[in-house]
């Protein structure tokens, strides 16, 4: 039948551990969010939302209260028996990220059966006055402790007690792995701890039966020796069998000496602890813990007398302890604050920032145009752009006929490729056609149409009005009655790109016109444009030679 509890408790423990790993694990809050900040850090707080403090103010957390049981085993001079029971419930509040404190009641009540008999019981005064044991005098004969004749019979007995044992202890507590470099959030902690506190218990002996006589026949039967030894699960049972669980004697105790709360000894104690916490939801988890106390005192099983067969009187010079193994379930309470710090990695709002910066001053990018040609100097090509110069995307000046000259420079915006290379104005010099080289002499006679007009542009404009177009149509019928003449209109830009561009536009319109148009060849009309030459919104038009 008790296996089957202990499957059970078992399986449901299982059970806790496997949702716990599905359930929300938190581990997370918003830096910004001030209503779980306290009045008194709200300062801070607030110098660090205007940047002017680098940390953020502690938020306020959840305190946690807990409650547990398991398996509670007193350490001394008699073997406990296993397993006797416990249960402690405690308060817990986080002072920081690895330091909290807690505050635990704890009660517990332990047994203790040796199945290994002794006779050096006559000093103590659970057994002295019902069993006979050897004693030795002042003058060092060995007498019976019940009847004070020497040389025996003596009794055995076997030491047992039931103790019953509460006590209140402070303790520090440091958890281990709420830091993580590798990963944002928590679903279990390891935490180890110290504390000091005091205990009080009150220790009984079964040293009579029912009725109220000693086992003297029972202990007696008992073979004593090296079989005891080997064969303790035997004794045990024999021992079992015949006693009964009254625990009626008083157990030996430090007398006046001892304080006292009731018919409890007090005594100081210390503890130390180590346990694993597994998040089962944002205000739950459960906790497996082992803690171990030791107490200033000898008797928390009853018993601190040597065994010597000679009955000499010699006391044990270690201090009795006690271990608490638990299992236990914690709540997290509280409300407009965060969940207790132990369960928070601190580092996840400086990976948040540097990922993905809220908060930081990041200073206004500053993109540098040494040449001032429009492009930043990361991207430029041509870090030195002469002024005035336009450029292409990649801030390399451009040079449409690809003669070498810059368009900025350029005298002859489009020089044919048969006409280069170029003199240092981006002129060309076109080779005579074979059919012209041995043409009449009178075919190479000067050309004159005579004074040619202007063209005038208003603003911007760069297109042609009416008047333009009735003045290139009389140009154009005089080319087409002089068939070796030609024409080049030239264009008074200032130094600036926008309005080189322009006057690019303005002559290029005019050509087109008079191509399109009037029907007049491209090879016979000249396009230039002259940097501070003459009106901006003038464009000149003479006769040249073809």
């Amino acid at each position: 039948m008790a296996s089957k509890k202990y499957k059970l408790f078992l399986l449901g423990v299982c059970s806790l551990l496997t949702y716990g790993s599905f359930a929300q694990q938190g581990g997370t809050y918003d830096i910004y969010d001030s209503s779980v900040i306290s009045s008194k850090s709200r300062t801070q707080q607030n110098e660090f939302l205007n940047n002017t403090y680098d940390f953020p103010a502690k938020p306020r957390n959840q305190m946690e209260i807990g409650i547990s049981g398991g398996a509670f085993t007193v350490s001394g001079d008699v073997r406990a028996k296993f397993p006797t029971i416990g249960g402690a419930i405690h308060i817990r509040k986080a002072l920081g990220y690895l330091f909290s404190l807690r505050l635990q009641y704890l009660y517990g009540i332990g047994k203790g059966l040796d199945f290994v008999a002794s006779n050096n019981f006559g000093h103590n005064p659970a057994w002295a006055g019902k069993y006979s044991a050897p004693v030795r005098t002042a003058g060092g004969q060995t007498v019976s402790s019940s009847t004070g004749t020497p040389g025996g019979p003596y009794d055995k007995v076997f030491y047992n007690y039931k103790a019953k044992v509460q006590d209140l202890s402070l303790q520090g507590i440091f958890t281990l792995n709420n830091i993580r470099f590798h990963k944002q959030k928590n679903s279990f902690l390891i935490y180890v701890g110290a504390g000091i506190g005091g205990t009080i218990y009150h220790t009984m002996v079964n040293a009579l039966d029912a009725s109220g006589n000693p086992y003297t026949a029972l202990f007696n039967s008992i073979t004593p020796g090296v079989d005891q030894y080997k064969n303790r699960k035997d004794v045990l049972d024999k021992l079992k069998a015949g006693m009964d669980d009254s625990y009626e004697t008083e157990a030996e105790n430090q007398g006046g000496r001892r304080p006292k709360i009731g018919d409890n000894t007090f005594k100081p104690s210390g503890t130390v602890l180590g346990g694993m916490a597994f998040k089962l939801g944002k205000r739950i988890n459960l906790a497996l813990e082992d803690r171990f106390t030791i107490v200033k005192d000898d008797l928390l099983d009853g018993q601190r007398w040597q065994e010597h067969p000679d009955g000499d009187a010699a006391l044990t010079p270690d201090y009795d302890s006690y271990n608490y193994a638990s299992i236990g379930l914690n709540f997290n309470i509280g409300s407009k604050a965060v969940e207790p710090l132990y369960w928070l990695n601190p580092l996840d709002y400086a990976y948040s920032e540097l990922n993905n910066p809220r908060h930081m001053k990041l200073p206004k990018p500053i993109l540098d145009d040494t040449d001032g040609d429009g492009v930043i100097d990361q991207l430029d090509r041509e870090p030195n752009t002469p002024a005035g110069c336009p450029v292409d995307t990649h801030g390399v000046t451009k040079d449409t006929d690809g003669d070498g000259v810059p368009d900025c420079k350029d005298k002859q915006l489009i020089t044919p490729t048969e006409c280069q290379p170029v003199d240092a104005d981006g002129v060309g010099k076109c080779p005579d056609p074979e059919c012209c080289k041995n043409r009449m002499a009178d075919s190479t006679m000067g050309c004159n149409l005579g004074d040619l007009p202007s063209l005038s542009f208003k603003g911007t404009s760069r297109s042609l009005s009416s008047d333009a177009k009735a003045m290139l149509a009389t140009i154009a019928s005089k080319l087409k009655a002089s068939a070796n003449c030609g024409i080049t209109v030239t264009g008074y830009p200032a130094a600036s790109k926008a309005s080189q561009a322009l006057c690019n536009k303005r002559i290029d319109a005019i050509r087109m016109y008079l191509m399109e148009t009037e029907g007049i060849s491209g090879d016979r009309i000249t396009t230039n444009c002259e940097v501070g030459g003459g009106d901006a919104n003038t464009v000149d038009i003479k006769t040249t030679n073809k």
